[in-house]
């Protein structure tokens, strides 16, 4: 019974924190920044969250090429790749890319993100169904947490 309550407080955490990270995701893009993705299934699942701002898919072209054009369009760029070893290596070379230019470069909310949802899905086009779940799951009082013994 105390391990359920633990896992239930802990799922009520992980919840908020999850729904702040898409929140703040949100407000960034509202804000101006522009969200970069690896592929048009990553922007489609952003879109269904709510971001309206701009996306743009990084796997179709050379980093060097897109960190220039986002450095000439873009003040704030935030970085959300996949958090496999392809989404690891994609986001760590635009940002190397980024360093020395005047545009504020975002990996903390990927980084973010990446810790929360690691153990259930690995990659941003999967988030959003993700986040259905979660939120039927919470809307079901008394069940408990029971995704990670699907």
């Amino acid at each position: 019974m105390k391990d359920m309550q633990e896992n239930r407080q802990k799922m009520t955490y992980d919840i908020e924190a999850l729904e702040e990270q898409i929140s703040n995701l949100i407000d960034n893009s509202v804000n101006g920044a522009v969200i970069i993705v690896e592929g048009r299934r990553d922007e489609k699942a952003l879109r269904a969250l709510g971001i309206k701002g701009p996306i743009i898919i990084a796997s179709w072209r050379p980093a060097l090429e897109l960190a220039e054009e986002l450095a000439r369009n873009y003040q704030n760029i935030i970085i959300l790749t996949d958090w496999d070893d392809k989404g690891e290596e994609m986001a760590l070379n635009i940002e190397q890319h980024l360093r020395c230019t005047s545009a504020n470069t975002n990996l903390e909310i990927r980084t973010r993100l990446k810790k929360l949802v690691k153990k259930e899905i690995k990659d941003v086009e999967s988030l959003n169904l993700y986040m259905e779940r979660i939120r039927e799951l919470r809307a079901v009082p008394n069940l408990g947490y029971q995704m990670g013994d699907e």
